[in-house]
């Protein structure tokens, strides 16, 4: 991995409607440009769900270019070329979970679904704020590891335990 290259980083989702959306704004906030953020869907809702925009705007992050999308466009040779790609959607819900083929790293860090929240409105709003926490986490610890310096299994097997034993810290 070139020294002064930024990474290319692509969060998938079936809708890319709230998680994998939430998570690409967060890597392009923390990553600092080391990190530039991409989400997908395998089956994309057609837009961002508003209880994500109203709190990524909340925020202030930018959320102009925001837009539900398929993963297609990023295996297309205009794509950029990705380097790790991780899938935040969340199986125990029994979602239909895009595997991506090729050669970045990849990791599943699984959540539960914020727009199939059910309860009253704040209840519902609070789904996509406890989202957006945990993945802020998890992609916090992420773009502190010394990725240049780790052998790729060893990256792999962290990025792995990043989303299996780090769900529920503060």
């Amino acid at each position: 991995m070139s020294e002064n290259k930024s990474f290319n980083v692509l969060f998938l989702c079936t809708g890319n409607s709230a998680r994998s959306i939430l998570a690409e704004c967060i890597i392009n906030n923390v990553g600092e440009g080391r990190f530039v953020g991409h989400s997908a869907g395998s089956d994309p809702k057609g837009e961002v769900h508003p209880y994500a925009l109203d709190l990524l705007k909340t925020l202030n992050y930018p959320t102009e270019a925001l837009r539900s999308k398929s993963w297609d466009e990023f295996a297309g040779p205009d794509a950029p070329a990705l380097d790790f790609v991780f899938t935040v959607c969340d199986n125990a819900a029994a979602e239909v979970c895009p595997i991506w083929p090729g050669q970045p790293i990849s990791a599943h860090w699984g959540l539960p679904d914020p727009a199939a929240a059910t309860g009253t409105e704040a209840e519902r709003r609070f789904a996509f704020t406890e989202a957006h926490r945990l993945l802020h986490h998890r992609l916090s610890i992420f773009v502190n590891l010394p990725l240049r310096s780790l052998h790729r299994l060893t990256l792999q097997k962290r990025l792995t335990d990043i989303g299996k034993n780090f769900p529920d810290i503060a």
